[in-house]
């Protein structure tokens, strides 16, 4: 459900999810596939375990996370005890779209989901600048 503001409605998590499925289905053929195969999960803000694991005490500290084996430690062998998944945090983000005021929020989710993309992929920050330029 989408968070009445000040005149604004901000977008849901179903909103965010659909962004983040358009950065996906926008990257490069060479990558798509391997994106696809990444669970996406969009929630308000990362569990108190994510927070735990990482030494994180302030939830709007972290805007997404990849939970998996990144494709260059991939054996054929191992036994995946859960899917890859990229988790993009809903309120984080939009928090960090509001404090920088200059960037779409779309432009932001993508930049966020490309991030955790590329840990997945094993990208270096190179890598990443080929995809998402940010900076720009």
């Amino acid at each position: 459900m989408a968070e009445q503001r000040a005149g604004w409605t901000a977008p849901d998590q179903a909103d965010f999810l659909a962004m983040a499925e358009a950065a996906r289905a926008a990257l490069p053929d060479a990558f798509r596939a391997a994106a696809a195969a990444v669970a996406l999960r969009v929630e308000d803000f990362p569990s108190e375990d994510m927070l735990d694991d990482l030494g994180i005490d302030d939830p709007f500290e972290l805007t997404g996370l990849y939970d998996g084996v990144p494709l260059i430690e991939k054996s054929a062998f191992d036994q995946p005890d859960r899917p890859d998944t990229i988790w993009l945090f809903r309120r984080p983000i939009l928090e960090e779209w509001l404090d920088r005021g200059n960037v779409a929020l779309g432009e932001l989710i993508t930049h966020v989901y490309v991030h955790e993309l590329a840990h997945h992929l094993g990208w270096s920050d190179d890598d990443i600048a080929v995809v998402d330029r940010w900076w720009e």
